[in-house]
């Protein structure tokens, strides 16, 4: 995988990219993208070998479940841990690409990618993040908790549920497929 094309806009700065990738691919993306940040969202006792390229405390780790309701011996998706997220993104200095993932691929790092552009993007209409992610990626699904939570924190009074309820489900798969998704 290398950048896209359009990695940098105008002088040598580059272009804030998120990047997301299922876990089976998590080295070779960041690797081949130059992640200085690392999201991982994954169960609860998963073991995710942090790539040696990512400084420990530019790592994230949160554990839960990809659900949307609470459902016994899981991790139901909490404010505390988009609060975390939040947090997290807020203090990536965009000098390098960030990289979300969580197990496959399709929901809770989808909902991750959308969260943080809507975040770092106030300005930015919610259905117009949410077409550009089904653009990039045809079998996100995005955890609906996730974006729930997030649009509640981010006051965006819905708008961000109702732009991933229009999307709807992604295309059948069992894994997604690493993709970017620009800041603008």
């Amino acid at each position: 995988m290398t950048p896209p094309d359009n990695a940098f806009a105008s002088g040598d700065m580059p272009m804030p990219t998120l990047h997301v990738s299922p876990l089976s691919k998590l080295a070779e993306t960041v690797a081949a993208v130059r992640a200085s940040h690392l999201v991982t969202l994954i169960n609860v006792g998963t073991v995710v070998e942090r790539p040696a390229s990512i400084v420990e405390g530019r790592h994230l780790v949160l554990g839960m479940s990809d659900i949307s309701a609470p459902l016994d011996g899981h991790v139901v998706p909490a404010e505390e841990h988009v609060e975390r997220f939040l947090a997290f993104v807020r203090g990536w200095d965009r000098a390098a690409p960030l990289l979300i993932h969580c197990w496959a691929g399709i929901s809770r790092s989808t909902a991750a990618a959308y969260i943080a552009a809507c975040a770092l993007g106030p300005l930015r209409d919610e259905d117009e993040i949410a077409t550009a992610l089904r653009s990039a990626a045809p079998a996100a699904t995005p955890n609906a908790r996730l974006v729930a939570i997030a649009d509640a924190m981010l006051g965006r009074e819905g708008r961000m549920s109702t732009a991933i309820a229009r999307i709807g489900r992604g295309a059948e798969a069992f894994e997604g497929t690493p993709f970017s998704l620009h800041l603008g």
